[in-house]
């Protein structure tokens, strides 16, 4: 028999990866501990065992999955667009949404240009905070709510589209507090009952995938981290993807929305199976945004995975190569498609307070007027050590994306999956000229207890990793994140 080539062994791989799941044997409820794939069924999304091994299904554990995503229009010069799409929708009176750097670039500029030219009436707001806070979030509600608008546009990154999701949210639920909808335990985690306003979001960052997703995230000043607002109602009507719109980045910002990216794709692949969570949600309702890995997402996170390490790179030092632009905003999208429906894990909960609790630290690429650790930089720089870590519950997934980054995987073993990955990430994080570790962001040891604090209550994300945590478990993961080179 001829040997089989290592194309079609990678096959082989995607396609036992693509069905999911791991075999949670004795893992606590909703969590999947340091496991193998199970020998009996191997990585099959629909057997449960009890504790003798036996296949049983199991009353409070999820056993579906809902796949929701805003639409999307992608193409060059689409932006122009968004008047006419408002009008077809009978809007009276439009919020128009962005930064004050980008309020004079060529995305807001074309937006407005476009509702002026189909005489959409609306009132501008250039005032987003780049990294909400709580205190920004509740002055763009104050806004729209003295405004009675009835309907949103986005342009911007992350922080301008949640901003604007946030502002539709409360101004459609104006008799409710702050924290009813703002995640547990942080906030009461309350679901959405009235229909929200349109909102078309104008993505200028390849980066985020904010379009596609039900996820506002802002940083929660009282405590000093990062933390959010999910539903799937929250979800833009409209993604406008126009790879025009980010070639006014800097290359550092490529870089760092880029990592999101990155970070989006890995996580949500790498996630607890829809069907390992629990408990099983009472009314649909109550179904989370995130919800675990499961057979649509893993192809768009894959793809995007791909498309990210191969175009990232050529991005950031190459502002003429347009190409790996338009790829870039697109891995972008098919990553919100992906973790929006999935989830993110470790990175991302990590992430919150290294990004809230920053002290003098300043990014370059970022004239935001304080100090700021973007959010991709913020994620990324715990990738190696948490890729490391949850590699024993799903060894053939982070070696198949260890080989997509161009590891020689041929003969390697399961067991050593976490370090091939783990290596392959700092390789690739210094080609991008990524901060060397938290220290390189201003933190020192004596900040490792409040980073290990703000990432305990982030339990939307955490909860969906591979491997159970803990305080112990997140103390290490920061310890090893303090250098990455």
């Amino acid at each position: 028999m001829a040997k089989p080539t290592r194309a079609a062994v990678w096959n082989v791989m995607s396609a036992v990866s693509a069905a999911g799941a791991r075999c949670p044997c004795h893992s606590p409820a909703g969590r999947v501990r340091a496991v193998t794939p199970c020998s009996t069924h191997g990585n099959d999304h629909s057997h449960r065992h009890d504790h003798k091994g036996m296949a049983t299904a199991q009353e409070d554990t999820e056993y579906a999955f809902e796949m929701a995503a805003s639409n999307i229009r992608y193409g060059v010069g689409v932006t122009k667009e968004v008047g006419m799409d408002l009008k077809n929708i009978g809007a009276r009176k439009v919020a128009v949404f962005t930064d004050p750097k980008i309020a004079s670039l060529y995305p807001a500029q074309t937006v407005l240009s476009s509702l002026k030219s189909q005489n959409v009436p609306h009132v501008f707001y250039p005032h987003v905070r780049v990294e909400p806070t709580d205190e920004s979030f509740q002055h763009a509600i104050d806004f729209v709510r003295k405004e009675n608008v009835d309907a949103f546009v986005a342009v911007g990154g992350g922080s301008v589209i949640d901003t604007a999701k946030a502002a539709n949210l409360y101004l459609c639920h104006s008799k409710e507090g702050f924290l009813e909808f703002v995640n547990a335990p942080i906030g009461k985690g309350k679901p959405p009952y009235n229909p929200v306003k349109p909102l078309i979001a104008v993505p200028t960052t390849a980066g985020t995938g904010s379009e596609t997703t039900g996820v506002a995230i802002f940083d929660y000043k009282p405590q000093n981290f990062k933390t959010g607002i999910a539903h799937r109602s929250l979800k833009p009507l409209l993604g406008i993807v126009d790879p025009i719109n980010t070639r006014t980045m800097p290359p550092e910002v490529h870089v760092a929305s880029g990592l999101d990216v990155l970070c989006h794709a890995l996580e949500s692949y790498t996630a607890i199976p829809y069907n390992l969570r629990s408990p099983r949600p009472t009314n649909p309702i109550l179904r989370p945004a995130y919800q675990g890995s499961n057979p649509i997402s893993d192809m768009w996170s894959i793809k995007a995975l791909k498309m990210c390490i191969d175009n990232l790179p050529k991005a950031y030092k190459d502002a003429s190569n347009h190409r790996a632009q338009e790829q870039m905003i697109l891995a972008s999208t098919f990553a919100g498609i992906g973790f929006g429906n999935a989830g993110v894990h470790l990175c991302h909960g990590m992430s919150y307070p290294i990004a809230g609790g920053v002290k003098s630290y300043r990014h370059k690429g970022y004239d935001v007027g304080h100090p700021i650790v973007p959010h991709g930089i913020s994620v990324a720089v715990t990738s190696p050590a948490v890729f490391k870590f949850t590699a024993p519950a799903c060894p053939e997934r982070h070696l198949e994306a260890a080989a997509l980054f161009g590891a020689d995987v041929t003969n390697a073993k399961l067991a050593d999956a976490g370090l091939i990955l783990s290596d392959a990430l700092r390789r690739f994080l210094d080609n991008l000229d990524v901060p060397n570790g938290l220290s390189a962001l201003g933190y020192s040891k004596e900040d490792v207890p409040k980073l290990v604090e703000g990432t305990l209550p982030q339990e939307r994300v955490t909860r969906l990793a591979p491997r159970g945590v803990g305080y112990e478990e997140i103390q290490r993961l920061v310890e090893d994140s303090f250098t990455l080179y």
